[in-house]
């Protein structure tokens, strides 16, 4: 059977299943077999969202695993419905790569809450909130793909629910990876002393941590930045602090670049800093979210056109 034969018997499925929904909810329905008529319907939707998938229609398909949820739900199969609703998710994300499907994060946010009501396996409770809220809408760090519906607000939203589900497990390093998405995205929105109590608090828990401690300074450099833009003498004194508490930063090339910088700053040199900027980036490629930052930091030079060209 080709791919329109089987989304027509797809679509003819999820008729049949509506129908017996519908009477299941009858008098007579409810008389004679309701519950397995509603099972079966389940059953058909599930068929129908594989069949959907077979013939990539992936929006259909994700509409049908829906479907399905919903009806699990109202059988209390918990665990069922969330699988579903992360189907639903898988498919939607398929069906609108550029991220403007707007079922797609609803459906794995009731996965999550699903999960978590009912067996606790944080594991999978957390995959939903990290797959859709980074790899959908966000493939680079900290930014959104243009004219996406999801905003960074419910991408945080979403990454402090799964960092405190992966802290009641005890699993400290994945949540100290959501925790620093919140940061990357709270310092896009501009609400840097929450990005910068969350960089200095995953930097102190790693600096001492021999397979970790490598990590340290690309934290506080972050911190850095971010006390930067809110002002210099602040950034001055969070560097001071941050190679006393961890002295290797004071040898790091994030280190040598920040002292750089805020020598421009002071000076007003615009073109110093950005000679600054091109030697380390010539060395270590900086990414949207470095170079955002520090664009924001070198519009404070008086005079600046606003590039790091």
């Amino acid at each position: 059977m080709d791919n329109s034969g089987k989304e027509k018997e797809a679509i003819q499925l999820m008729a049949e299943a509506d129908k017996k929904v519908k009477s299941s909810g009858s008098f007579l329905g409810g008389m004679f077999g309701g519950n397995h008529k509603v099972e079966e319907a389940c059953e058909m939707y599930a068929r129908a969202a594989n069949m959907f998938k077979m013939a990539k229609n992936w929006s259909a398909a994700g509409n049908a695993f829906c479907q399905a949820a919903r009806i699990h739900m109202q059988l209390q199969n918990k665990h069922d419905s969330a699988t579903s609703y992360i189907d639903a998710g898988n498919a939607f994300k398929k069906a609108d790569p550029q991220g403007e499907a707007t079922d797609q994060l609803p459906a794995s946010s009731q996965s999550v809450d699903l999960f978590s009501e009912s067996v606790g396996e944080w594991n999978m409770c957390t995959k939903p909130y990290r797959g859709l809220s980074h790899e959908l809408l966000f493939p680079e760090e900290g930014f959104p793909k243009p004219n996406s519906v999801f905003d960074c607000p419910k991408a945080i939203a979403h990454y402090e629910q799964a960092a405190d589900y992966y802290k009641g497990e005890e699993s400290n390093s994945s949540a100290n990876k959501c925790l620093l998405k919140v940061a990357s995205y709270s310092a896009q929105l501009e609400q840097y002393p929450k990005a910068i109590e969350i960089y200095e608090q995953v930097g102190t828990n790693t600096m001492d941590n021999p397979l970790l401690k490598y990590s340290a300074k690309e934290y506080f450099f972050k911190a850095s930045l971010c006390h930067f833009i809110v002002d210099e003498l602040n950034a001055k004194l969070a560097v001071g602090k941050y190679e006393e508490m961890f002295p290797a930063f004071s040898d790091s090339r994030e280190c040598k670049l920040l002292k750089k910088l805020l020598e421009a700053h002071e000076e007003q040199n615009a073109e110093a800093f950005t000679e600054a900027v091109k030697e380390f980036d010539s060395i270590s490629r900086l990414d949207q979210w470095h170079t955002t930052m520090l664009l924001r930091i070198k519009k404070t030079i008086q005079g600046d056109e606003g590039d790091l060209k």
